[in-house]
């Protein structure tokens, strides 16, 4: 028994090997039973998706498949396939990502956090919706990743204030006993330093007692059970928040930019989605759902109290909330005056985000106007205000310092060095859009859309309103297993195909399968976010799968509702528009052409 159990762990520790190895072999009947082309693309595709979802290489590894596999298969030329990691997509995408170094480099994001966090009050409640709203401001600019983690040690900070530190004095068999007690009750394990109540000399008083009444242990139960909902509370809104805020900005998270160039590559006379168009419909339901989000996060984990909310609240609680608004206040001041470069960064992130908006908004001629049209793209904005964080200096220019003579000469440090940006901005993302386009741009050119397209008369006689649910509700249970990046990219190109079948506007369902890769919410293993405030050890997984189930459920009605209402006059979703009806028509032409082949084969067999 004990050999098997020591294979068992050698086989699972070179499970991605094996996967490496196998996974090539067991698609090798793809290439057999599907007409040539097709059946080729279809290979690589499969072959990228199991590679994601195993993680047997890298994601961007992975990506990089196409940029070997087409030339060999002969799907398509190394100089088609490799232009597609570098479409202006991606320009846009990095330029989100060096302003967010940026911001980062000069602490402007905590800054607004603490500030944000003093303006809504330190009840638990309003905490939860501080903590909400600045993780998901902060992600509709940073990545969800860096918001979470940036997040999480303030949240820390603010919950050892409200249940303070653990007295060492204390027993340590006692100690152990709590902990086990807490364990079996709670179902998390409790760290010591930052698990204890506030109020120790009411907890030394109580210690000292030899007799302690049945209303007193009463009463610490319902504070332990308190103090252990509020903590999970904060904990999970956390990562919640930095997936919701991510869909309201095209930068805000990869599948959002997958779509835009995925769009680009069907339907190249698109132009109704940009930064502005976007924005205007995202963010209004970005707020609905962090509200809503909000209200069950609070009800579920006692930070709003629908029974007893006329209840005086305990001198244990009030002390912990003054104490909390303390913390808050102090790491705020840590922080000093607001620098010259803050002041500067926080300048240039507002025409980032007005200029981006203001090119095309649609309603009203933008900036972009005034030039040749089609010359001037979202990349080109946000390129021209990121170069000028390279040599802006970061601090006070001084008209003095020319005519003194004693004053050092040393060279002036602009807002963000080269060297900043190589280390902190993930340039792994920038390979994995690109081998998002360049698979989209393989599925076009090899007619494997249009074959997929024509696999999917079952779902004709869906009613669109209903396929909009169930588009959302499939995407998001695959992303909670796989990246959503990954899921984006395989799910596209059939949604495009399934739009053309069905008779509507492509973005119909483009748009609700985009937004709802970000809807992951029931596992710790769905996002990174999710990932990182599991890892503190406070959460199981079962609170993330009862929170995110009605989340999830929250998010596809509300998307639905979105897609159905503001969505439709905003994309002009209520016809089906001519550049879809153009790449019909070149569908049609295609599915002609490749019968035509097939049957003169067939004739002179």
């Amino acid at each position: 028994m004990a050999a098997l159990g020591a294979l068992v762990k050698k086989a699972w520790s070179v499970r991605r090997f094996v996967v490496l190895l196998c996974a090539p072999l067991a698609l090798v009947p793809v290439l057999l039973s599907l007409p040539p082309k097709e059946g080729r693309c279809l290979y690589v595709i499969l072959l990228m998706a199991l590679y994601w979802c195993t993680e047997a290489l890298p994601l961007a590894v992975t990506a990089l498949l196409p940029i070997v596999l087409f030339p060999f298969l002969g799907i398509l030329p190394s100089n088609k396939v490799c232009p597609q990691y570098f479409l202006d997509t991606n320009f846009l995408f990095l330029s989100g990502l060096i302003m967010a170094s940026a911001i980062e480099e000069w602490n402007l994001h905590r800054r607004i956090a603490l500030r944000v966090l003093m303006l809504v009050g330190v009840q638990p409640a309003r905490l939860i919706l501080g903590m909400m709203l600045t993780t998901s401001f902060l992600s509709m600019w940073l990545s969800n990743t860096a918001s979470t983690a940036m997040m999480l040690p303030i949240a820390n900070a603010i919950l050892k204030s409200l249940f303070g530190e653990k007295d060492t004095s204390k027993d340590m068999n006692r100690e152990n006993e709590e902990n086990q007690a807490s364990f079996q009750q709670n179902k998390l394990y409790t760290v010591p330093t930052e698990m204890q109540f506030l109020a120790s000399t009411e907890d030394k008083d109580l210690a000292e007692e030899k007799e302690i009444s049945s209303d007193a242990l009463s009463d610490l139960k319902k504070e332990e059970e308190y103090k252990t909902n509020i903590w999970k509370g904060f904990l999970i809104s956390i990562p919640y928040a930095a997936s919701i805020g991510g869909t309201a900005t095209l930068t805000g998270t990869a599948p959002n930019l997958i779509l835009l160039g995925q769009l680009k590559s069907y339907f190249p006379e698109c132009d109704v989605v940009n930064f502005g168009s976007w924005f205007m419909f995202a963010f209004p339901l970005m707020l609905i759902f962090l509200l809503m989000g909000w209200l069950w996060i609070s009800i579920l984990y006692g930070g709003i109290n629908l029974r007893g909310w006329k209840t005086k609240k305990s001198n244990i609680r009030v002390d912990a909330e003054a104490r909390a608004k303390e913390v808050i206040k102090e790491d705020y001041q840590k922080l000093g005056p607001t620098k010259f470069a803050e002041q500067a960064i926080f300048f240039f992130f507002c025409m980032f985000a007005i200029m981006l908006f203001s090119r095309d908004p649609k309603f009203i001629p933008g900036w972009a106007s005034l030039f040749a049209p089609g010359f001037i793209t979202d990349a080109v904005t946000g390129i021209t205000i990121v170069i000028i964080l390279f040599f802006f200096p970061s601090q006070k220019p001084s008209f003095r310092w020319w005519f003194d003579l004693k004053a050092p000469n040393t060279e002036t440090q602009p807002l963000l060095t080269w060297r900043k940006a190589q280390e902190t901005v993930p340039w792994n993302i920038i390979l994995l859009l690109g081998g998002g386009f360049a698979m989209a741009k393989g599925c076009e050119e090899s007619g494997l859309s249009v074959w997929i397209g024509g696999r999917l008369h079952p779902l004709e006689g869906v009613p669109p309103p209903v396929a909009v649910i169930l588009i959302t509700v499939v995407i998001a249970l695959f992303t909670e297993f796989a990246s959503n990046t990954a899921t984006i990219i395989i799910f596209l190109p059939v949604l495009a195909e399934l739009a053309i079948r069905l008779k509507v506007n492509p973005l119909y369902l483009m748009i609700p399968g985009t937004i709802g890769c970000s809807y992951a919410f029931m596992l710790p293993v769905s996002t990174p976010p999710n990932s990182i405030a599991f890892s503190s050890g406070h959460l199981m997984v079962k609170d993330m799968a009862r929170t995110g189930l009605l989340m999830n459920l929250m998010g596809v009605l509300l998307l639905s509702l979105a897609m159905n209402t503001w969505a439709k006059s905003i994309f002009q979703l209520g016809t089906f528009p001519a550049w879809a009806n153009i790449h019909a028509e070149n569908a049609t032409s295609f599915v002609t052409a490749v019968e035509n082949v097939t049957l003169s084969a067939l004739n002179k067999i």
